[in-house]
């Protein structure tokens, strides 16, 4: 494909013929589904849901509750609204919402684990409605956090929004990886490098991937009708990690702190739009 040609179609509204014709190469050269607008309204209803989800465990938070007590949550809101937890059974995974306390980084399973003044807990959520998938997690305190929970949470939740600043049509995957990595690494703090983001939509993950590091102008152009997430996973140490025998739940190698914010987002012809908005 002519990036420099397409670059410069995307400096103004795609019309509907250009639309379809960047839609027809991005299927056959990627794998990437482009979302036409029917699709974009399904998902925002998803991702609604997604969020109230996500709000209403947040007003639970607290020290004494166990990370199934999330689960718990999740579950009966999402069956309340006629949906369904994606998680669930996805590959094998037993519960319907990931919950990572503390040095895990991702994936962490939902158990009798309580929760204690002092921890971080994220809390991951992906409902399906109507066939449309949304994702969207957030880095919660649980009581008062110490001065290194404080650190890892504000740095990665402003790695999220200076990454979804770069989710512009012209623009390239490699430039929401650089503004991600750039921030981290200049606050002593490292980026997870095997867990990406990732399109969504019309499936729990599909192309593109989206990693949290990279340079500037590489990688895939963005053009508007993409969904996909941003979900960078800070480590307050390095970034090396690995799995528990559980075959899912990541914990950082060194016992650092790590923190995940995450949105879904919709590239548009004027830029980009949040589907989960989050303060």
């Amino acid at each position: 494909m002519n990036y420099k040609k397409l670059k410069r179609k995307l400096k103004k509204a795609v019309s509907p013929y250009d639309f379809q014709m960047i839609k027809a190469q991005y299927a056959t050269q990627y794998n990437i589904r482009l979302k036409e607008k029917e699709d974009t309204a399904g998902i925002k209803k998803t991702a609604e849901l997604a969020l109230d989800i996500l709000n209403h465990v947040e007003e639970r938070i607290k020290p004494g509750i166990t990370t199934n007590d999330i689960n718990t949550m999740v579950e009966e809101v999402t069956r309340e609204n006629n949906a369904r937890s994606a998680p669930l059974d996805y590959h094998g995974f037993p519960k319907s919402v990931c919950t990572s306390v503390n040095t895990v980084i991702c994936h962490g399973i939902p158990d009798e684990t309580i929760l204690k003044d002092g921890d971080i807990v994220n809390v991951d959520v992906t409902p399906v409605l109507n066939g449309y998938y949304a994702d969207v997690s957030k880095t919660f305190f649980v009581g008062t956090p110490g001065k290194d929970a404080q650190k890892i949470v504000a740095v990665a939740r402003e790695c999220l929004r200076r990454g979804v600043r770069q989710a512009i049509p012209g623009n390239r995957i490699g430039d929401i990886g650089c503004a991600i990595q750039r921030y981290a690494e200049g606050q002593g703090c490292s980026v997870v490098r095997e867990y990406v983001g990732h399109g969504v939509g019309f499936d729990f993950h599909e192309p593109p991937q989206v990693p949290h590091f990279g340079k500037k102008n590489q990688g895939l152009t963005l053009v508007p009708g993409m969904v996909f997430t941003i979900e960078p996973m800070i480590n307050l140490g390095k970034h090396n990690l690995h799995v528990l025998p559980d075959h899912w739940t990541v914990v950082t190698d060194d016992g650092s702190l790590s923190a995940q914010f995450e949105q879904t987002i919709l590239v548009t012809d004027e830029g980009f739009e949040i589907l989960t908005p989050y303060d």
